[in-house]
């Protein structure tokens, strides 16, 4: 069974706000999490990831880590993974990354351009895909697993659109 939530967000504030929601509902879920973002170059994929490392805390830049591939992001009661897989040339690269490492039970894996890994990432629990023009971004959350399914009943604003439950 797959849940889907449908929300927008008007610019760079907005997308930060909901990545801070992000964060929070991550919070309530007390397992590791892996969220596959989609969408294509200036979608907002990292603005959204600023606000969920935001909300656990980190005051400095959120960069793309576009050529290390991955940063790290520890905090009291977390670690945040940013992966950005834009210019990943084989999915077994990441093996050089030592990248099974990341993925405990009490992360949370936030992964840009997920189809440069396929084969080697583990499945995610949840896929946002990203799309719109100009300011304008429309976001549908697809809740893969039992654990982002929870977490997408604490994300539920008040302005949010769900989608049909599918099986």
């Amino acid at each position: 069974m797959t849940k889907q939530l449908r929300l927008e967000a008007k610019g760079e504030d907005a997308m930060v706000a909901l990545g801070q929601q992000l964060g929070s509902a991550a919070d309530t879920v007390a397992c590791g999490l892996v969220v596959f973002l989609q969408g294509n170059l200036g979608m907002g994929k990292t603005t959204l990831i600023r606000g969920v490392i935001r909300h656990f805390g980190h005051q400095g830049a959120v960069k793309s880590p576009t050529y290390t591939l991955v940063e790290p992001y520890e905090f009291a009661q977390q670690q945040v993974n940013h992966f950005d897989l834009y210019r990943l040339g084989h999915p077994e690269e990441l093996e050089f990354l030592g990248i099974r490492d990341y993925f405990t039970d009490t992360a949370v894996n936030l992964i840009e351009w997920p189809d440069k890994g396929a084969g080697v990432l583990p499945s995610a629990d949840l896929v946002i895909s990203i799309t719109g023009e100009g300011p304008q971004r429309q976001l549908t959350f697809d809740a893969l697993s039992a654990t982002a399914q929870n977490l997408l009943e604490h994300l539920t604003p008040s302005h949010a659109t769900r989608g049909a439950n599918n099986d």
